[in-house]
């Protein structure tokens, strides 16, 4: 089994003083194919899938209108809309999937990494402030 490990981000916490958060380095390829993006990915479990702010689909070279499918969504910020575009190339480390993510029209939010196609690909193992993603 072939597994890749990241350590949690401290981040200051107006509420805590400092959190730490499970990020993972993934690449990102344009939809041209001619190069890739790197993200600081969320590993949020609790999402449904990925999720990623408006600068990425213009760096990315995609149209929200014309290459994505847009839907209604609720969440803690309440109704908005999501741009969802159904075959993303991803890689983190050795490993590459082909994930549906949505873009928000705005880039006030950090990259997510969520559960469909991507993060139920893997054995996830939380463990003193280190992620680990595991698959065969």
């Amino acid at each position: 089994m072939k597994s890749i490990k990241f350590k949690f981000r401290r981040l200051p916490s107006e509420i805590f003083g400092s959190i730490y958060r499970p990020y993972v380095t993934a690449l990102l390829q344009k939809k041209d194919k001619s190069g890739w993006r790197k993200a600081r990915m969320i590993v949020d479990t609790g999402a449904d899938y990925s999720i990623l702010p408006k600068s990425y689909a213009d760096y990315l070279g995609i149209d929200l209108i014309t290459d994505c499918i847009a839907q209604s969504t609720h969440g803690i910020g309440g109704m908005e809309t999501v741009y969802i575009l159904k075959g993303l190339v991803l890689k983190i480390g050795n490993f590459e999937r082909k994930i549906p993510i949505g873009f928000l029209d705005r880039d006030d939010v950090p990259p997510l990494l969520g559960r469909h196609e991507c993060l139920e690909t893997f054995r996830i193992v939380l463990d003193k402030q280190t992620i680990t993603l595991l698959s065969n």
